[in-house]
């Protein structure tokens, strides 16, 4: 009866694998006709509503082509980019000159950095570059005096977000507030708004004071646990976790060190964020777990990455409908595919500002965690999603704030402030706390279903076909509340619900949202191919 029993499983088992197949080639053709209709209708919508459009220039890469530069923060990296290139070029011969005609460690290259680093910031933030050292130097005075204390996180976490608020609230502070006399610094602000770049000097100057206040405390961290399960480490080299949980002596806390890492060039504007400990220890041996070719291999696939969003922004004006509000007149189809069309812009923008400064900071030797390692759209939860956009915050966020908040013990709290400092941190605007809420909101279900997944446990191949098509409809309804989150908190802001939802709700509205769902269990299902086929290769 027993062996019968077995035999019918295996039959079962290889039917559904049989059915998976099937089921591969539909999701993949559905797929294909998708992008072919989202991008023939995208053309249409680019070519029939030019005219009315604006942030449209002249374009180089298509003839007779308007270039889409409508979003301010792409079109000043863009046009930056040649300026960058240089400066960073220059500054990296002159800082590897250095190092290996005299042989710097730490001290040495913490000094170089810093002079280089204090150079950039004097052209980006003129007289303003005052403010940045003030706060600064405040903060490392109260980290070494405070660090021993019990109320030190409650004081560096207190002094941290004043000034994350206030920089906001007076715009920087006009040098007239401290008297007619210093004023005239008004026409020296530089080319940058300093208290815009600060945000990451904050992230920054926790991290020190935490680092520095946990160097002699026990870790839970278990390295020669982790060299076994990480390649990285077992090939000799070190990554980044074991970079970040290393213990760094007491003469690597410097007061020029930590101005280094806070004002370090290359990655000053825009990150990624890496903690001081993984910046120190890569100061005085550089990161080997990237070779020259592959840093090389890199930087090949960020000038792809360029041209392809050239491509993108000559055929597809998805950023300049949105800031027009001319889609706000459209069909509930044409508002979905523009809506679909401006979150992959923005995918794709920050991995290159993100990827830009990253590169530098890998030919310079310091190595920093890679943001968005997954596309947009191959993502089907809110936890992976956040976990692959911006991941060296997230990485920052776990460290600094989930664990000391109690981690996996009180996630359904713990996300509730994390993404309420994530949305400060970011501005001071309701959209972005309306973006964070929201986001919160659609996390308690994901975790629910996550907590009955753990106990589920599928004791036949049946069982398991049925899970699997619950987990599908379930990420469909992920990724719907995903880019009604990041409408709102980046786009349409909170006033724009209503309109949303009186556009999706309509008589018209309704078939198109079925079929939206419809293609997003479609597109949940192929990630669960791509996972199980990257499971079966290792």
């Amino acid at each position: 009866m027993g062996t019968s029993a077995v035999k019918k499983e295996n039959f079962n088992g290889s039917r559904i694998q049989h059915l998976k197949q099937k089921e591969l080639y539909f999701l993949v053709v559905y797929a294909l006709v998708f992008y072919v209709f989202i991008i023939r209708r995208s053309l249409q919508l680019s070519h029939e509503y030019g005219k009315q459009l604006f942030g449209l220039r002249p374009g180089w890469l298509i003839p007779r082509h308007l270039n889409d530069v409508s979003d301010a923060q792409w079109r000043n990296l863009r046009g930056n980019i040649p300026v960058l290139t240089v400066v960073f070029g220059i500054f990296t011969l002159l800082a590897n000159l250095m190092r290996a005609f005299f042989n710097l460690k730490v001290g040495g290259m913490s000094i170089i950095w810093l002079l280089f680093s204090l150079i950039y910031l004097s052209y980006l933030h003129g007289a303003c570059i005052i403010f940045v050292l003030s706060i600064a130097s405040l903060n490392f005075l109260l980290v070494k005096i405070l660090a021993q204390k019990k109320y030190f996180p409650l004081v560096i976490w207190s002094y941290n977000l004043f000034f994350l608020v206030c920089n906001r609230i007076y715009e920087g502070y006009p040098f007239s507030i401290f008297g007619q006399q210093w004023a005239f610094l008004d026409n020296f602000r530089g080319t940058f708004r300093w208290h815009i770049c600060f945000n990451f000097v904050v992230l920054r100057m926790i991290s020190f004071g935490f680092d520095y206040h946990w160097r002699n405390q026990d870790s839970h961290f278990d390295m020669e646990k982790h060299c076994k399960r990480c390649h990285i480490c077992k090939s000799g080299n070190s990554c980044y976790q074991a970079l970040q949980e290393s213990r760094l002596q007491d003469d690597k806390f410097a007061y020029t060190t930590y101005l280094c890492y806070l004002l370090y060039a290359p990655l000053y504007i825009a990150g990624p964020i890496l903690s001081f400990n993984a910046f120190a220890s890569q100061l005085e041996v550089r990161q080997n777990s990237h070779s020259v070719k592959g840093v090389a291999l890199y930087g090949s696939r960020w000038v792809f990455s360029l041209l392809l969003m050239e491509l993108m922004t000559h055929l597809f004006y998805y950023n300049s409908f949105a800031n027009s509000g001319l889609w706000k007149h459209m069909s509930p189809m044409d508002i979905f595919i523009i809506g679909y069309g401006v979150l992959n812009f923005m995918w794709l923008k920050f991995l290159l500002i993100w990827r830009f400064f990253r590169f530098w900071s890998l030919i310079n030797g310091i190595e920093a965690p890679e943001n968005m390692p997954k596309c947009i759209n191959n993502c089907h939860s809110l936890e992976d999603f956040w976990k692959n956009w911006h991941a060296s915050f997230n990485k920052w966020l776990v460290r600094y704030i989930y664990i000391a908040l109690g981690g996996s013990r009180k996630k359904l709290l713990n996300v509730w402030v994390i993404f309420t400092f994530v949305a400060i941190w970011h501005d001071l605007e309701w959209k972005l706390l309306s973006w964070a809420w929201l986001t919160c909101l659609f996390f308690i279900p994901e975790l629910a279903l996550k907590s009955a997944a753990n106990a589920f446990q599928a004791e036949s191949s049946f069982g398991e076909f049925i899970f699997r098509e619950i987990s599908a409809v379930a990420g469909a309804i992920t990724i719907t509340c995903l880019m009604v989150a990041n409408l709102v908190g980046f786009v349409i802001g909170p006033k724009g619900i209503n309109w949303l939802l009186d556009s999706f709700l309509s008589k018209e509205g309704l078939p198109v949202l079925g079929a939206m769902f419809i293609t997003f269990y479609v597109g949940t299902k192929l990630m669960f191919h791509i996972e199980e086929a990257r499971k079966r290769s290792r």
